[in-house]
């Protein structure tokens, strides 16, 4: 497919036009390589103050705080917080569940524009992503860069995939825990039909090199509301498995099973601090990031 081609198929002009103002902002402290625009755990000498420590011969007298000299009669160096640039690292599952749905609305799809739209608002505010795609193993792989080109490339890569495995998703964050190194913003697009367990170790390891944690929870609308009608086959994805049943027979059964799953999902992120949000691939993506955004930049504010 001819690379404009590509690109449109992931970058919708309502989206862009609704969030190109907007700022992919962190919620906690990040570490970067380059002075940028994001406040960093590390202290320098920059804009906003942070503490004091002992002054130590060969430090710069400018930084001597004079006040605390005149009421203590010692030597203090003030200490700054200094502004570095945003890591986000994009993790997309690829396994055959996240095919289900049709044109816009299935799942890969939608997952896939979110993330090629945040790389572009990450990219815009001149911070580094990175892409990694999985299903069983590790599938592909961009380091993080700050390049235009970045959101182009990533972009081939999803354009590639071909969803036929299962997921394990616990192994494969914990190999891309390997990969992504300092400490950033870590944003994981998957259905979450996983073993749970599994996700709740590899999301203590990725938080205990003290990562923020995303996770995008992409469901049709179908699986939300269960809501057909008439006899239906239902056929494995994942599985070789059918099963031919009136939907309104096991819809009870069906959404209590969901919600226990769900409700499980939250604990662990509340025990891990990470973040949920569930799209639903019926819903406008121009509504849902602009949303979305808003309540990260108001929540940045509050922190």
């Amino acid at each position: 497919m001819p690379t404009q081609a590509v690109l449109s198929r992931y970058i919708q002009p309502e989206v862009l036009t609704r969030v190109q103002h907007a700022k992919f902002v962190p919620r906690q402290l990040v570490e970067g390589t380059l002075a940028g625009s994001h406040k960093s755990p590390f202290h320098g000498f920059a804009v906003e103050f942070a503490s004091h420590r002992e002054y130590v011969a060969g430090d710069d007298l400018r930084h001597l705080d004079w006040n605390v000299y005149y009421r203590h009669q010692r030597h203090f160096i003030k200490q700054y917080e200094m502004e570095t640039n945003l890591v986000c690292h994009l993790m997309l599952d690829v396994s055959a569940s996240m095919r289900y749905g049709e044109d816009d609305a299935q799942k890969l799809l939608y997952a896939a524009r979110m993330a090629v739209m945040l790389s572009y608002l990450v990219v815009e505010q001149s911070d580094k992503v990175s892409m990694s795609t999985f299903d069983e193993i590790v599938r592909g792989w961009l380091a993080p860069s700050n390049s235009l080109g970045q959101v182009m490339n990533m972009t081939e890569m999803l354009d590639e995939v071909e969803p036929v495995k299962k997921t394990s998703i616990g192994s494969t964050l914990i190999d891309l825990a390997g990969r992504v190194g300092r400490r950033s913003i870590v944003i994981v697009f998957s259905d979450f039909f996983v073993d749970l367990d599994d996700l709740d170790f590899a999301l203590q390891r990725l938080r205990y090199d003290r990562h923020e944690i995303v996770l995008m929870q992409t469901m049709h609308h179908d699986e939300i509301v269960f809501d057909m009608d008439g006899m239906v086959r239902f056929v494995g994805l994942e599985e070789d498995d059918q099963f031919l049943t009136r939907p309104q027979d096991v819809r009870a059964a069906y959404l209590e099973a969901l919600s226990e799953h769900n409700e499980k999902l939250d604990q662990i992120c509340e025990a891990n601090q990470c973040e949920r949000l569930l799209c639903d691939t019926s819903r406008p993506m121009a509504e849902l990031f602009a949303d979305y955004l808003q309540k990260r930049t108001l929540a940045q504010r509050r922190w």
